[in-house]
Order: C-alpha cells, then sequence, then structure tokens
C-alpha cells in the first residue's frame, strides 16, 4: 500500500495558503444536502461540530457521556501554545514550528507541524473572542508562562483549568448550531463499528449505554475526535471512559494505525498509592516553572524534607541540563525520575517519588502570587495527598498520559477508508515520538475549528456519494458483527472479571512497553499478552445482560480491543530497533543515557495494517523527508 500524505506543493511556509487557495469548495446553499457524523465531543470533537453546523451542514454529534462538557479533554491543566510573542522574548510561528518537531524527535512531518503552528494565532484569538477567560497581565495582554521543550513563554492558560475553559467555549458555540436545528445531539452512545459502502464511511453503528439497543446511522463522511488509548496500560491519567473502540473498529475495517507504541509518560503525576486505585491524577507541568525537581544526594536519607539541607540535595534537571533546567521536556524529565529512583534515591514510601518543591517560589514571590497562578491544583493535591504543598513539597512520578500513536491521516486529516476523517488525539500525526506540553490542546483545535471545514468540502466536492440510508445491506451487516461480539461476551460467563484482566494486561505494558523497553522483554511480552487474550475470550465474566446499563458490558468490549491494541504496541516497539523520544530502548542510547535515534532506517512513519486476529500486522511505511530543519541529536543542555 502506498501511503500517500497529500502534502501541497510549495515552500513550507506557504503550503495551508496554497491548499486553501486551490481547494474545491461547495457552496453555502448546497452544504444543507450532506449530513456528517461525528464522534466524540471533545475538544476537537466539539469544534468540529460547532464550526461544520456554522457553514450549514447537517451534523450528528455522538457522545460517549450523559454531556460534551463531561469530555476528558477537561482535565488538561496548563495551558495550549500560541506564537504570539506576547513576552517579546523573540518567539515566532518558526521557533514554534521547530521546537514541536524537535520536541517529537524528527518524527512527524514537516508540514502537519509548521500548520499547526501557523494556525495557533488564529485559535487564541478564536477562543478569546468566545470568552474564554485566559489569565491577563496587568497591561490587559493574555498571559504567557514557560513550559517544556522551550526556552519561550508561549504557553496561554486559565489557572489551571485551561481545558475545561476551552472545552466550554466550543460547547457553548455546539450549543448554538444544537438550538439551531443544526446539529443533533445524540448522547450516551458509544461507536462499535465504522460502515463501509463500495470502500468508502458512510455510516456507524453505535449502542445506546442507557437502553443497550444497537442504532444504526448514515451520513456522507464520519469525523473520528475519540482521543487516546492510555488506558491500554489501566493506570493512566485518562478519564476511565477514554479508550480506543472506535479508533480500533475502524483499523479493523482497514484504517491503517500509525506509531501505536509512542506513548507520552507524564513527569508531574501524583505517585501510585495502591493497588485499589483505577486511574492516575496529572499534576500540571505548568508547576515545573516555579517547582524545583530534587531527590536526597544519599540514597538511605530518609528525612523529612525541610531537615535535608541544600547541599544534601540533588537538583538533577537542573544540572544535567542547565539551558533548560526543570523546563525540559516530558519524556526527558520521566527518564530522569526513572533513573534516580532506580539508583534507591526516589522519596515516599514506594521510594517510586521525586520532590517538586515551591519553597523557593514562595520565599520569593509570596505564598499569595503562587496561589494565584497554581491554587486549584495546590487544592486538588492536598485533597488526594492529605499534605500541604505549600508547606511541604510535592510528591510527584510519571505516569501514562498521551499517546501520540493513532490512525493515520494525510494533510487532509483523512485515513486510509475514504470518507474517514481523523481528528485531534485519535490521530497520528503531528507530534511525533514525543508531545510537548501544550500542543495537544492546539491540536484539537486547529483540526476542528480551522482545518477539517476545507478538507472536508474539498473531499466532498471531489467524490460523487451515491445517496446511502440504513435500509442498506452494509448497515444490516455491520450490525450483526456487533450483536454477535457483544452476545459473545455474555456468553462466556468465566470467573476472572474485566478488571482483572485489565489490570494484567497494564502491567505487562508498563513494564514492557512503559518507561523503558528492550529485546527480550518486548518479546516475551508479546507471548503473554497472546496467551492472556486466549485466556480472556474463555474465562472473562461479564454480568446481567445487553438490554440496559451495564458497565462491565461496556468495558468487556474496550478490554477485548486493548488486549489486540497491546499486542500491536509491542509489535511496533520491538520492530524500531532505536531510541526516540519517549520511546526509549535500552540498547540505543548515547553514552549520557540519551535517546539515539537511527534516521538512517527508520526516519519514517510505521502504519500497521490489520490482517485478521491469527495473524500479524503488516507494516507500511510514509517516509519523513526534512527538507527545512536539521536531523540532529536533540540536546537540552
Amino acid at each position: 500500500m502506498k501511503l500517500d500524505p497529500k502534502i501541497p506543493p510549495s515552500k513550507l511556509q506557504d503550503k495551508w495558503d496554497y491548499y486553501k487557495d486551490h481547494c474545491k469548495l461547495i457552496s453555502p446553499a448546497n452544504k444543507k444536502k450532506y449530513t456528517i457524523l461525528i464522534v466524540g465531543t471533545g475538544l476537537a470533537g466539539a469544534s468540529a461540530a460547532a464550526t461544520l453546523a456554522e457553514l450549514g451542514y447537517n451534523v450528528k454529534s455522538f457522545c460517549i457521556q450523559d454531556s460534551p462538557r463531561r469530555a476528558h479533554s477537561i482535565a488538561a491543566q496548563g495551558g495550549i501554545n500560541g506564537a504570539k510573542n506576547y513576552p517579546n522574548d523573540g518567539d515566532t510561528v518558526w521557533r514554534l514550528f521547530y521546537d514541536t518537531i524537535k520536541g517529537g524527535d524528527y518524527r512527524s512531518r514537516e508540514a502537519n507541524v509548521y500548520r499547526l503552528a501557523q494556525i495557533s494565532n488564529s485559535i487564541i484569538d478564536q477562543c478569546t473572542a468566545q470568552g474564554v477567560p485566559f489569565a491577563r497581565e496587568y497591561s490587559g495582554l493574555l498571559a504567557n508562562r514557560s513550559f517544556g521543550g522551550a526556552q519561550v513563554s508561549r504557553t496561554f492558560y486559565a489557572k489551571g483549568q485551561t481545558g475545561q475553559q476551552l472545552l466550554l467555549g466550543a460547547y457553548s458555540a455546539m450549543s448554538r448550531q444544537i438550538n439551531a436545528g443544526k446539529i443533533e445531539m445524540l448522547a450516551r452512545r458509544e461507536m462499535l463499528d465504522l460502515v463501509l459502502v463500495d470502500g468508502f464511511a458512510r455510516g456507524i453503528i453505535v449502542r445506546n449505554l442507557v437502553t443497550g439497543e444497537i442504532e444504526k446511522y448514515a451520513g456522507d463522511a464520519v469525523l473520528l475526535c475519540t482521543g487516546g488509548y492510555s488506558n491500554v496500560y489501566y493506570l493512566s491519567t485518562n478519564a476511565k471512559n477514554s479508550n480506543v473502540t472506535a479508533a480500533w473498529r475502524c483499523h479493523k475495517k482497514g484504517a491503517l494505525f500509525a506509531n501505536p507504541c509512542y506513548t507520552q509518560i507524564h513527569p508531574t503525576c501524583i505517585p501510585v498509592s495502591g493497588d485499589y486505585q483505577s486511574k492516575l491524577t496529572l499534576m500540571s507541568e505548568g508547576l515545573r516553572n516555579d517547582g524545583r525537581v530534587w531527590v536526597p544526594k544519599d540514597s538511605k536519607d530518609t528525612r523529612h524534607p525541610d531537615a535535608i539541607p541544600e547541599v544534601e540535595r540533588d537538583y538533577y534537571l537542573e544540572t544535567r541540563y542547565p539551558s533548560f533546567g526543570n523546563l525540559v521536556p516530558r519524556d526527558v524529565a520521566s527518564r530522569n525520575a526513572k533513573k534516580v529512583t532506580d539508583e534507591g534515591r526516589g522519596v515516599g514510601k514506594t521510594g517510586l517519588a521525586v520532590y517538586l518543591d515551591f519553597r523557593d517560589a514562595i520565599n520569593q514571590q509570596g505564598e499569595k502570587a503562587i496561589a494565584s497562578k497554581y491554587g486549584n491544583l495546590f487544592e486538588m493535591y492536598q485533597r488526594i495527598t492529605d499534605e500541604n504543598p505549600y508547606k511541604v513539597p510535592m510528591r510527584i512520578y510519571p505516569a501514562v498520559h498521551y499517546t501520540m500513536g493513532g490512525l493515520w491521516v494525510d494533510y487532509n486529516l483523512m485515513s486510509t477508508i475514504p470518507g474517514l476523517h481523523v481528528l485531534g488525539e485519535a490521530n497520528f500525526s503531528d507530534h511525533g515520538a514525543n508531545r510537548l506540553g501544550a500542543s495537544a490542546l492546539m491540536q484539537g483545535l486547529a483540526d476542528g475549528y480551522f482545518v477539517i471545514p476545507y478538507t472536508l468540502g474539498d473531499y466532498l466536492a471531489s467524490n460523487e456519494l451515491i445517496p446511502v440510508d440504513t435500509k442498506h445491506p452494509a448497515f444490516e451487516a455491520a450490525e450483526t458483527q456487533v450483536r454477535e461480539q457483544v452476545s459473545k461476551l455474555l456468553s462466556i460467563k468465566g470467573d476472572k472479571t474485566v478488571l482483572e484482566f485489565h489490570r494484567q494486561l497494564g502491567k505487562l505494558l508498563w513494564d514492557s512497553v512503559g518507561m523503558s523497553r528492550n529485546q527480550t522483554g518486548l518479546k516475551d511480552v508479546l507471548a503473554e499478552i497472546t496467551q492472556l487474550k486466549s485466556e480472556y475470550w474463555q474465562n472473562v465474566k461479564v454480568p446481567s445482560n445487553a438490554t440496559t446499563l451495564n458497565k462491565n458490558l461496556e468495558f468487556a468490549g474496550r478490554v477485548a480491543d486493548f488486549l489486540e491494541l497491546g499486542q500491536l504496541m509491542a509489535q511496533d516497539a520491538l520492530y524500531r530497533e532505536e531510541s526516540c523520544g519517549a520511546h526509549f530502548r535500552e540498547e540505543y542510547q548515547t553514552p549520557e543515557g540519551e535517546a539515539q535515534r537511527n534516521d538512517l532506517d527508520y526516519s519514517y512513519v510505521a502504519a500497521w495494517e490489520y490482517t485478521g486476529e491469527t495473524n500479524r500486522s503488516l507494516l507500511h511505511q510514509e517516509s519523513l523527508e526534512f527538507t527545512n530543519v536539521s536531523l540532529t541529536q536533540r540536546s537540552y543542555k
């Protein structure tokens, strides 16, 4: 299969303008003839729904929660990037582009990343016009703060609630169109299959999570905006409802899955405290602006942090990376936290934590100033840990956060299935091997507000789509397949709960496809996941029935998909014999312990084709060409 990214000709800086100048358009009078199915109502889905409905399309929006306001986008805390250069510290669109390319360890498309940097300023303007309450300086300009991987302040924020405030802005724009009758909102629906007619994405099969009813919907295009798959690890910073099912079912229908092993480990999370936990809690990377990361120099030092004098503390990020200090990218900060805890210098009861200390910042700026920046985050930390971070250092440790992998898309955000567009975290496109902080919100809103209106219009204007409704045989076939899987899960009546299987899978992946990987561990875990998957389909216990609200049944389908995804993640990690960004192979590192890329052999996007349950996936490659940046060893020293 030849992967054509469909990158426009012209210079890098002009590609998006060239595309907009030459793409096909649909007249306002004709847009109302098209129905667009949008799955997911986070930032990407809500912004796309609002924008397309405003343009005149008929939109059906499918929400897995009871309201779009519960989408996991609300959990984003620290901010959203934009190259406005309000602090006048030297930022430009080019610098944002370069920092993102470098931060992703040179494993993302130049054209997509530059477009993202270009659009960033429009996103800030749009959200400000919507009333998003970004923090402001005394002058009235929007405030900026620093974030990892950049030496300029370009991150716009609303305390530690940036994701929530941005989503409320998109949700209000969406609600306006619901009220106008241009968006039909279908809440508590989970997409379980994609319907293809003549090879085109023309509909979806969903389950009503309240009644259990299987429903069919037809349209002219499908937009998948369902977020990432970090919950494959069981413990992650993602909400429990976050899953891979919609994307995975599309993958099994022919959409290639790209870079599945590219998982971001976030360095600033509340550490694991016991087996009872169902998820982990993120503490914003923005805290590293003022918090200093350290551990005791002596591995046997168990004193209270206040009793450890300055000379006996190791501020290891500041020492090792003097240029960036505590603001190194997330993968670098995470690996270094693992290194010092592996040396036995971790803190807390488990030894799997490091300190994030605000003592110096409070002494310099005052407690009131720190509270104005991070007050809600400090309050959340205290509620969870019963420790006051104004008085004692926070304890943090890396946790699974964001997934850079996802369905492969071209420059138009279209997958290898015509008509199936994939937006936001559900696609692979912009972050390479490691996402820089404050760029996920940027990508979701760029895709929904500013990219898809052009690329979807071009697709619809370029293809003659035959009229299709849910009576088409393809819908009946897809519905039958969904019903058969639901019945199969309910009929097993085994001894182990879905939760037990999920926790077991998560531990396998964390140990072998987590912060660091090696060939032996990856080969072993592939065999172990295969065995676990076989056991799952013979011994899983799913109580109750399919005709009512049944959380066990919901999670059973998702864990079945996670088991298959886990196999592909391990296969992808094993195949890529290099260390790259957040994907760290222990066999491939510099003498200083940094990630060592192999640009000669692995400067490509790994896009995997599903070939059947008993067969290994087939690898396709999209070569990455870098004509505007030089491929160099990343250095933040």
